[in-house]
């Protein structure tokens, strides 16, 4: 490809001069004597600190000046040039309100910035962080209309700590206090830091509400710094309560009595119909191990209560159990709102009777949904669900879910005698919260594990091609460490695969592909399945983690007790039917990292391997790794890519013949995602990946059906690459994606002609239909 020198130079000034005009035209619209205020800066003049120390010390500084400038675009002001370029709008609607309005930025001007109170906030913050005789100054730098403020901050030298006290004396929670203080986090030789002394108040406050100390504050706590008994800017810190603390925070308290409200009602109590008489002697209830329970109509067993709950009668009080009785009610899933409330019983000994006020969410519901999808393998379709839930089966608040649903898929834009794909089903799952088996669980977690019951059947006709039936059922149980850390355990998870019929097509290709008689096969996979996964992402944090593995281990148990070898020709069959026997591991790692507000990083590695023996020469279909398609290799179609470097399309090499599974995935996505506006969320993106097989695909002749399918050691040279950019309409609720995505690097192409940029061509139509893939898809990819 030629490129004209002088083309391009121009058109790289013409840009140049687009955006030094665009800059500078906002300040056309100042009026006479305003200027546009495009910042602050901070110096910092010592030279006893440290590069390190000045910078992070500048950085905070600025972060906390007021206002921030307007926000720029590689030192374009495109938001303010909106606000100044478009008219008053008449109406507060329409595209010129939003212009001015919502997408605009109003400017900010020098005459906004208040210097006097920046410079307060720059010796206040250097005196909290230390460095107790901070000085600071401020000039005003102004060109072409436009002005910036320099703060010059000479922070003198970080005072130390020298020694900290916490002070004693005989009462009981200054023991606590004491007992508290080895894990201190003022320690002799670190800087002052007021942060620091802050979340030291509020360490001492959290030991002391485990230890039942309930009405205690962390301003109960004062720190005293003196700098008067050290020298070399050094200071002495002294811990203990104030003076003025309530008698009320310094005493213990214990629990009295537990009550339980399963059934209340909040609005009826907000119209006064009702409300809770806080004496328990006068509640019309029953007593269940301690527990007083409120519920005339029993609508639910007390034991789920007596489970969930962590306070007996005569605890000390202690904020951890408290959280954690919260916290597991809530994760039953009944109930809409939980209120608790402690009330003092007995103040002369000490205790309060814990209330907790629970309000259920509607027992039942039905619903029914209406989706539309569409995607870029040319196919168009609907679904439609039908769901109902009862979420208090056996009045221990187990929750019940059915489902019947219906689906359809057309393909357009294709061949004559396009694929239809029409789908039909209805499960059920009975959700238990608690561990039923013979053994006893106990979990100190704050959700509730819970056991999993389901069974289900599908129906799907590919109209041109074949007939499935899929009968599924399985047992286990789920649960969660905490907040990051999750199991789940299938004891069982039976799945039986029945094909109904064949039509003279998919014949056809099978004799052509004898790989494809695995589609139809009799399936019957049966075993236990275990997943873990450990998530860093509801945390505010710049760097987050997500990780989930899985392990599927089918028929091993069976396989080892019949002694099947599939070698030998010693396959055995259940009702008829040779079950599968396999080891399946997959691993789904990701990573995101936090720019800014507004921009953000987020890859994703996904690595998994299956291998058959025993009773099974190959993994069943429906258990294989796939590649391609909106969620995985966008450049791609849905499960059009590999296995290897196999070419999967039919004799006239531009459509796909069939899905391509295999048995070993590697697969690596990366994205750098920009916030525009509110709901408008741009991407650009690369993935990379394949799917191999473990052994070639021979059939009866000996002949390898899927050549440069097999997993070798040059498995790097078959790693399919593809990019694009995404438009994403964020709106909470609801996720709408558009991916383009063109191939970069194609595995099924002779070896040195895999990489394809030499090859890209926008405008030629054939190409863009071959090679830009358009992907729609409800939520983000990873």
């Amino acid at each position: 490809m030629k490129i004209n020198l002088n083309t391009y130079c121009k058109y790289f000034l013409a840009s140049g001069i687009t955006a030094f005009a665009v800059s500078c035209s906002n300040t056309k619209f100042l009026k006479e004597g305003e200027l546009l205020y495009t910042g602050g800066e901070v110096k910092v003049e010592n030279d006893s600190i440290s590069k390190k120390e000045k910078k992070a010390l500048k950085s905070a500084l600025e972060e906390n000046l007021t206002p921030k400038p307007n926000s720029s675009f590689f030192g374009l002001r495109p938001k303010l040039y909106a606000y100044n370029a478009t008219k008053e709008p008449e109406k507060e609607k329409g595209l010129r309100y939003w212009l001015k309005y919502k997408f605009g930025e109003e400017p900010v001007l020098l005459g906004d910035v208040d210097r006097e109170f920046n410079k307060d906030i720059i010796v206040n913050y250097s005196e909290n962080k230390g460095y107790f005789n901070a000085k600071a100054k401020y000039d005003t730098v102004s060109k072409n209309k436009k002005a910036q403020v320099i703060y010059t901050l000479n922070p003198g030298n970080q005072y130390l700590i020298n020694k900290v006290n916490y002070l004693q004396d005989s009462t009981l929670i200054n023991q606590e206090i004491q007992a508290l203080k080895d894990k201190s986090l003022l320690k002799p030789g670190n800087p002052f830091d007021l942060d620091v002394i802050k979340a030291e108040r509020q360490r001492i406050d959290d030991g002391l509400k485990d230890k039942g100390f309930y009405y205690f504050s962390p301003d109960n706590i004062i720190v005293q710094a003196d700098s008067t008994v050290s020298k070399n800017h050094k200071v002495e810190l002294n811990v203990k309560l104030k003076d003025n603390t309530p008698k009320l925070a310094t005493e213990q308290f214990t629990i009295d009595k537990v009550v339980v409200f399963p059934n209340y009602n909040l609005r009826d109590a907000k119209r006064g119909k009702y409300s809770i008489p806080m004496n328990p002697d006068s509640l019309k209830g029953y007593e269940y191990n301690d527990i007083y329970v409120v519920d005339p109509d029993k609508k639910f067993k007390p034991r789920i209560f007596d489970r969930a709950l962590y306070f007996d009668k005569g605890d000390v009080y202690n904020r951890k159990d408290h959280n954690l009785s919260l916290n597991r009610l809530i994760s039953l899933g009944v109930f809409k709102f939980v209120k608790n409330e402690f009330i003092v019983s007995d103040s002369l000994n000490h205790k309060f009777d814990a209330y907790y006020v629970l309000t259920p969410r509607e027992l039942q519901s039905l619903r029914l949904e209406a989706l539309g999808r569409t995607n870029s393998a040319n196919y168009a379709g609907s679904e439609l669900n039908l769901n109902w839930t009862q979420r208090n089966f056996f009045r221990g608040a187990e929750q019940f879910k059915a489902s019947i649903y219906g689906a359809f898929d057309v393909q357009i834009g294709g061949p004559a005698d396009a694929e239809n794909i029409f789908r039909a089903g209805a499960n059920a799952q009975l959700s238990i919260p608690r561990i039923v088996a013979p053994f006893t669980f106990s979990s100190s977690s704050a959700f509730v594990p819970r056991t999993n019951i389901q069974i289900g059947y599908e129906f799907q006709n590919r109209t041109t091609l074949y007939t499935l039936n899929t009968f599924n059922a399985s047992f286990g149980y789920q649960w969660k460490e905490n907040v990051r850390k999750e199991h789940e355990l299938k004891v069982i998870d039976i799945s039986l695969i029945d094909p109904a019929n064949e039509t003279p097509k998919f014949t056809a290709l099978k004799e052509i592909n004898p790989y494809l008689q695995r589609v139809t096969d009799q399936q019957l996979i049966f075993g236990p399945t275990y997943s873990f996964t450990y998530s860093t992402t509801m945390l505010p944090r710049k760097n987050t983690f997500y990780y989930k593995g899985m392990l599927d281990l089918a028929g091993n148990i069976t396989g080892l007790l019949t002694g099947a070898n599939y070698k030998d020709g010693d396959i055995k069959n259940i009702f008829g039917v040779p079950f599968s026997q396999f080891a399946k591991m997959e691993n789904d790692i990701r990573f995101y990292h936090k720019f800014s507000e507004k921009t953000s990083f987020a890859s994703r590695f996904i690595g998994g391997v299956a291998i058959p023996y025993g009773n099974s020469e190959h993994i069943p279909f429906s258990r294989q790794f796939f590649v391609g398609g909106s969620n995985s290799i966008r450049a791609f179609r849905a499960r059009t890519l590999g296995p290897g470097s196999y070419d999967p399309r039919g004799e006239n090499n531009t459509r796909a013949l069939f899905d391509q599974a295999g048995d070993i995935k590697l697969e690596l996505n990366a994205e750098y995602r920009v916030n525009l506006y509110k709901f408008l969320n741009v991407a650009v993106f690369v993935d990379a990946g394949n799917i191999w097989l473990m052994n070639d695909d021979i059939d009866e002749n000996g002949i390898n059906t899927r050549p440069g399918a097999k997993f070798t050691s040059d498995f790097m040279s078959e790693i399919a690459v593809g990019a694009g950019v995404g438009l994403r309409l964020d709106f909470s609720i609801l996720v709408l994606r558009l991916d383009l995505a063109m191939p970069l690097r194609v595995p099924y192409y002779a070896k040195d002609e895999r990489w394809v940029l030499d090859k890209v061509k926008f405008g030629d139509g054939s190409w863009r239909r071959d090679n830009l893939i358009l992907n729609i898809a409800i939520g983000y990819p990873f």
